[in-house]
């Protein structure tokens, strides 16, 4: 069984894809979830307090290595370890620093909306769209230490359409998100996956 804590920053889409998957028995192997957001503000908070009766703390600390030691506190209070635990980051606009990154060692993942390693960092959309690219999509990857540079677990791709705005080809490519991140989570709760060589293969 595996715990989630599940990181946001605002309304948390991806978050609400995953917390009704569990509920309805689509994810299964999941023991319990927390969502933790740098923000105490965040619409994504009241969403897993009052539609999913999850757990929910705000870490709202501006020093980047107090917020980490804030972060890895609220983890412990709540039994979320090391071997036991799935960190998720949705739509979380803080940069992980290595000391969670090593703790949790291919425990922390990420989804971005690109097919990396095109695109890395932010408005991905827009590179796509200037880069003229016909096929898009989006990135499911363990965290490192760089930006957008961990291992594949699994992508998605939608066509470039000619007519696309930033918010068309993003709002297509969410729909793909809210899928691939509920599918890589069932990958890792099932053991069906493992890292090696810095690539993702199935057991």
């Amino acid at each position: 069984m595996l715990n989630l804590a599940i990181l946001i920053s605002g309304r948390g889409s991806n978050m609400k894809a995953i917390l009704e998957a569990i509920r309805s028995n689509k994810l299964k192997g999941i023991k319990k979830v927390i969502v933790i957001s740098n923000k105490s503000d965040a619409p994504g908070l009241k969403i897993a307090r009052d539609e999913f009766g999850v757990q929910t703390v705000a870490v709202t600390t501006k020093a980047k290595e107090d917020f980490e030691n804030e972060l890895l506190s609220v983890l412990n209070r709540y039994d979320f370890g090391v071997n036991d635990t799935l960190i998720c980051l949705a739509g979380f606009m803080r940069i992980i620093g290595p000391t969670i990154i090593n703790k949790f060692r291919h425990k922390i993942v990420n989804i971005h909306p690109s097919l990396l390693p095109s695109f890395k960092g932010l408005n991905a959309q827009r590179q796509a769209l200037d880069a003229g690219v016909k096929i898009s999509g989006c990135t499911v990857h363990f965290v490192d230490t760089g930006v957008d540079t961990g291992p594949i677990i699994l992508q998605k791709c939608v066509p470039v359409l000619s007519y696309d705005t930033d918010q068309t080809l993003s709002d297509r490519i969410l729909v793909l998100e809210h899928e691939a991140y509920v599918t890589a989570i069932e990958l890792i709760s099932s053991n069906r996956i493992k890292v090696k060589n810095n690539k993702v293969i199935e057991n």
